[in-house]
């Protein structure tokens, strides 16, 4: 997804050498299930932009992007699932 401006959502930037060290890409198996699962949320979150953006306003602090907070909200639910 690209990096886009928003005012008060935040972007849903991927920085992995703030505190990292390590490629998560790398480490993930090709094979991985949460690979596909990302493939098929990342397409979703896509199609949800305009109404993302349709929610926030355009004064005030940014805040953590939606796409993340789903996304970290998908893998906490597979994790208690076990599936």
């Amino acid at each position: 997804m690209a990096a886009m401006e928003w005012a008060m959502r935040g972007a849903d930037n991927q920085s992995g050498a703030l505190f990292s060290y390590v490629n998560l890409e790398e480490r993930v198996p090709a094979a991985h299930p949460l690979r596909v699962i990302k493939t098929i949320v990342d397409d979703a979150l896509i199609s949800l932009d305009s109404e993302f953006e349709a929610l926030y306003g355009s004064t005030g602090r940014s805040s953590i992007a939606p796409e993340r907070l789903l996304r970290a909200s998908l893998l906490q639910a597979r994790h208690y699932l076990r599936f």
